[in-house]
């Protein structure tokens, strides 16, 4: 007995050590035509790659650009397959684990205050969530929308001024749990408003007029074992029937032509949209939320990385939405602020269009429900550290990023009734 239990110890520490990624490469491949692209997916079906833009096999098309994550084992034979079929290809990342630990290029403020320049784990943002509500009593308050599989709280931040009738913006970060730089922004965007408002004239009227609902992560689950288990995991947590393999992609579990496109019907993919639609408790308690504040609601905004671009419905149909004009209107002047700061270049357009086809997404639920001011942000980079955003970029991001959603507000302010 005495030699079982260290051996049981030792057992249980190694199954629960974090996923290491020594020597794994982030390669950026540009597809010349369809057999290139044939080729591309033909390695992806022998070959294990985690996909990050574009995020399943099925987006990828003739005269795009792949990014994705290779083992260091693999990496000499998919290296020659690229050659052979006369790939153009460049290494973003040459060793993802060294990447992974330089995101962290900022120190840590030794006052102990939350900090906006760093990368949050979920319990300092949840504390956060509690110290906002403290120091701003009259302009903050946290509701709690629902759990997560693994039993977190969901909180929803509510930031403005008056009761719940007046016109609102619901604003979600988080989703994909890899995708750091989103919930930073969502801390970011709650403390600048408060701290801006009676100092700020734009930002008084704003919350003056309308409120806020800000959902800092959408995902928990996903972003805890980012921090503790897989930087690089993507989906929820939850456990699927008839799979060992675990989670749900929540930006496909919408009911929004839910499931239409290959590859979301295999637990196993990183895309998987799950049992049913709505079938996952994070993605109900939104669509709840949403619901039961319909009336009020004027835009809804979620927010990603990486890529660079502001994106509007639809995702499953090439088909334009009714008011085009208006989406595309909106998009370029708020790209033109966004880049107006530190001239960070966006595209915008439809999603469909611009980034790939894409079925079950938030963005194209909440349009489809009369949320005619609906946008998604992929924020920073294009790729040359791809979800590794380091930390001393978190503020130029934020601060970009804020132009954009302020005007988004001003002209719900303007032109909703």
């Amino acid at each position: 007995m005495q030699f079982l239990l260290p051996v049981a110890l030792i057992a249980t520490t190694l199954a629960m050590a974090p996923v290491r990624f020594d020597r794994e490469k982030v390669l950026h491949v540009s597809l010349q035509d369809e057999r290139q692209a044939n080729a591309l997916k033909d390695l992806a079906s022998t070959h294990k790659l985690d996909f990050w833009s574009p995020d399943a096999t099925h987006h990828i098309a003739a005269n795009m650009s792949v990014d994705f994550r290779v083992s260091d084992t693999e990496f000499q034979s998919i290296r020659s397959a690229l050659e052979q079929n006369k790939m153009r290809y460049e290494i973003l990342i040459h060793d993802l684990q060294e990447a992974i630990e330089k995101q962290f290029d900022v120190e840590e403020d030794i006052s102990g205050r939350h900090s906006y320049a760093k990368y949050n784990s979920w319990d300092k943002i949840v504390a956060w969530t509690e110290k906002m509500v403290h120091k701003h009593p009259e302009m903050v308050s946290r509701i709690k929308i629902g759990t997560t599989v693994e039993d977190n709280p969901l909180y929803v931040l509510k930031i403005g001024k008056g009761d719940e009738r007046k016109m609102a913006i619901f604003m979600d970060c988080g989703i994909h749990a890899r995708e750091w730089i989103s919930p930073a922004f969502c801390q970011w965007f709650v403390y600048q408003a408060a701290k801006s408002y009676g100092k700020n004239k734009i930002m008084t009227k704003l919350l003056d007029r309308m409120n806020f609902y800000v959902l800092p992560v959408l995902n928990i689950d996903g972003y805890i074992w980012t921090w503790t288990q897989n930087r690089m995991w993507r989906k929820n947590r939850s456990r699927n029937p008839n799979s060992n393999c675990i989670g749900t992609d929540l930006n496909r579990n919408f009911n929004a032509s839910w499931n239409s496109f290959p590859d979301t019907n295999e637990p196993c993919g990183e895309t998987y949209a799950g049992p049913a639609p709505e079938s996952e408790k994070e993605t109900k308690a939104v669509t709840d939320f949403i619901r039961s504040h319909r009336k009020s609601l004027k835009a809804y905004i979620t927010i990603h990385a990486y890529s660079q671009m502001m994106l509007f419905p639809y995702g499953y149909t090439s088909e334009l939405p009714p008011n085009q004009e208006e989406l595309v209107k909106v998009a370029k002047v708020s790209t033109d602020a966004l880049s107006s700061r530190y001239e960070t270049r966006y595209i915008y357009g439809s999603i469909a269009s611009t980034i790939y086809p894409t079925s079950g997404s938030s963005l194209d639920w909440a349009y489809n429900l009369g949320i005619k001011h609906a946008f998604a942000f992929e924020l920073r980079d294009r790729g040359k550290f791809g979800f590794l955003l380091p930390e001393s970029q978190i503020k130029s991001t934020c601060k970009e990023t804020m132009l954009a959603v302020k005007y988004i507000a001003k002209y719900i302010l303007r032109h909703a009734s």
